[in-house]
């Protein structure tokens, strides 16, 4: 089977779960930690993108992205598709800077996720956020545990999580829901300040009017 089919299975197995629903996207977990589980999946994964030209070369480079922790590569985003696929590729730990998957955050979409390479420790957050700013203004540990290679798990748009250290060379693959929440949070636990991160796009008419 080719990337290109193991990745178009996917896709039909998830295309009839109404993802943007929160209590429907625990039930599109099984039938994604089955396809994680697969023979080879990384280096099928890496077959495909070896395997890109030209257009398909520059699209994938133009929707992708740098954070200060990772690269997040969007391996695939299809018009009428209600998810893409991507792979975030962990930065080594001496490169990373304070504030992405260091900082205790939720994320405007939801997702499954499984470790094709390395390990890191994952830590599951509540939080509490002050009435006025909306922010987080403070946050209690849940749980902790390192997480390895074959692993598989799923966040929702409201859970709060942060992943303080990862192995040099930790690669994963992702399946985010298209947007549900407008913005997302996160807290720095060193300086103990909350951010709102709205993305730029969704700025668009504030800037024109302020401008």
């Amino acid at each position: 089977m080719s990337t290109d089919e193991v990745m178009d299975e996917l896709a039909e197995e998830l295309a009839g779960v109404r993802v943007a629903c929160p209590h429907r996207w625990p039930a599109l977990f099984p039938a994604f930690r089955t396809w994680a589980e697969q023979p080879d999946l990384r280096e099928k994964l890496r077959d495909h993108l070896r395997r890109l030209q030209g257009s398909d070369t520059a699209d994938l480079g133009n929707r992708s992205r740098e954070t200060t922790t990772h690269f997040a590569w969007c391996v695939r985003d299809r018009t009428g598709e209600p998810f893409s696929f991507w792979l975030h590729e962990y930065k080594p730990q001496r490169d990373w800077r304070p504030g992405y998957a260091d900082s205790v955050h939720n994320h405007r979409y939801h997702f499954c996720t499984t470790l094709l390479r390395g390990d890191y420790l994952h830590e599951r957050h509540h939080v509490v956020t002050d009435p006025v700013t909306g922010l987080i203004s403070a946050t209690e540990l849940v749980r902790s545990s390192t997480c390895t290679t074959g692993d598989s798990g799923y966040l929702l748009t409201g859970d709060f999580h942060r992943i303080p250290r990862a192995a040099d060379g930790t690669l994963t693959f992702l399946v985010k829901s298209r947007q549900i929440a407008p913005w997302s949070l996160s807290y720095d636990p060193a300086t103990h300040t909350g951010h709102r991160h709205v993305p730029v796009e969704e700025r668009l008419a504030e800037f024109v009017r302020t401008m």
